[in-house]
């Protein structure tokens, strides 16, 4: 793994005890008016006030939002609504979650990782790798805060490999010693989350050495890693001192953590006027093979899905099929984007999104029905019966359930220096911002 270090960090204030549920908020991209009314109708100090001082997120907003947000960091720590710890620390981080009826603790690391391109480090203490796509406005919206506020107000979500469970066993080592530094719950999933402070020095040298050449895959926060590097890069270019600012904030956790779990993200398809199952499978024959589900409602195709041997298997809900809207789909060959992507790894190939894109919508649905000089239109459901709502609508024709991408294929694909599509991966749960920020002053 790149360089770390324990963070000289900025976090609220506990004078009113350690709970900061009312000042805690999801990451800034999951927000929007409405969301985030509730966070500061529940306290003005959320951070959501800083971290999204501009609506809707990911798009560039007026310099004064950004001017107001730093004009808002610096007030909180002058007031004492935020203040600096004395000592840099390290910070184990807790969530407690349920899906589906079943609890799961996740932990990882929170601390500095020192920023550097993407890819193999030269150095050979391990790379960071991206797994996905990213997009300039977002970047921009997120550097300008950066100029503004001079801080990381949310970390990134890296993974790395710990077959051995040692650095778990570090982990779990800090949690029995004492109760925690700081706890909060976000209200709009239920997630409880929970920091210990290190600061001891054995503690700090013994993650750094545990941690090692670990390669960091990068599971969330993409446009957030880029801000970074392009922050630093701007201060290195300009002959800027550059400080605090050669770090960049992560929680870092392992893809062998028992709470670690991917949940998937499904596709519904719009702006296919024409579209009828029969034409589908005209277009899909002798590379689909389409077999229809007993039942009306598509989280049956969940259970099927989970059910199924088959390497490559999707779910369509197609409501224009009203006495059997629910079909599976598989593929005929093992390897079905060979012939059109063979100078992409087998890991990438084998990828369900991946098929889903470049065989399903880019070789059958978009020749065949999309609008004239028109692009096919996407959401991205994580529910099914948001699924089921948008697809049921007028709006959108087709809806596509997938299973969840797993864990080694983010490994296998970032290791080749690929990029998944979008959307390929739902890490749950979200990571809290506001437990600690990373001053790049500091």
């Amino acid at each position: 793994m790149p360089d770390i270090q324990p963070i000289p960090a900025v976090t609220f204030s506990t004078k009113t005890g350690n709970d900061l549920s009312d000042r805690i908020a999801p990451p800034y991209d999951v927000l929007d008016h409405a969301s985030k009314g509730r966070l500061v109708a529940a306290s003005a100090n959320n951070i959501s006030v800083i971290d999204l001082p501009h609506l809707p997120a990911k798009t560039v907003g007026p310099d004064e939002a950004y001017v107001g947000a730093g004009e808002n960091y610096r007030r909180w720590l002058d007031e004492g609504v935020l203040e600096r710890r004395s000592t840099p620390a390290f910070f184990v981080y807790q969530q407690t979650y349920t899906v589906a009826g079943q609890t799961f603790k996740r932990r990882g690391l929170i601390g500095n990782v020192k920023v550097q391109p993407f890819g193999p480090s030269p150095d050979g203490k391990g790379g960071i790798h991206p797994h996905e796509q990213t997009f300039s406005a977002a970047k921009e919206d997120r550097l300008k805060l950066m100029r503004a506020t001079q801080a990381q107000l949310s970390p990134i979500f890296g993974l790395y490999s710990d077959p051995d469970k040692a650095i778990g066993k570090l982990l779990a080592d800090v949690i029995i010693a004492g109760g925690p530094t700081y706890t909060g719950k976000t209200t709009d999933d239920g997630v409880l989350h929970e920091t210990w402070a290190v600061d001891d020095d054995a503690r700090v040298t013994g993650f750094q050495q545990a941690l090692g050449d670990k390669d960091l895959f990068i599971a969330d926060g993409h446009h957030r890693y880029n801000t970074a590097l392009n922050h630093y890069n701007e201060l290195t270019a300009a002959g800027k001192p550059v400080g605090n600012a050669a770090y960049c904030l992560f929680v870092m956790i392992a893809m062998q953590d028992p709470g670690m779990i991917v949940l998937p993200t499904h596709r519904v398809l719009g702006n296919m006027p024409g579209f009828t199952l029969e034409k589908f499978k005209e277009a899909a024959a002798g590379r689909l093979d389409i077999t229809p589900i007993p039942g009306h409602d598509p989280a049956l195709l969940e259970k099927a899905l989970a059910e199924s041997k088959h390497p490559h298997a999707i779910g369509l809900y197609v409501p224009s099929q009203p006495d059997s809207p629910l079909y599976i789909a598989t593929t005929t060959d093992n390897d079905p984007l060979k012939p059109t992507h063979a100078d992409m790894s087998d890991a990438w190939r084998q990828l369900d999104v991946a098929i889903v894109q470049h065989l399903i919508v880019e070789q059958l649905c978009a020749p065949g029905f999309a609008s004239d000089g028109q692009s096919i239109t996407w959401k991205f459901p994580h529910e099914i019966a948001q699924l089921k709502e948008l697809t049921d609508s007028l709006d959108y024709q087709l809806g596509l359930v997938l299973r969840a991408t797993p864990l080694d294929s983010v490994r296998q694909v970032s290791e080749a220096g690929e990029l998944m599509p979008q959307k390929s991966t739902f890490f749950y749960p979200k990571l809290a911002t506001g437990l600690v920020i990373n001053p790049l002053d500091g």
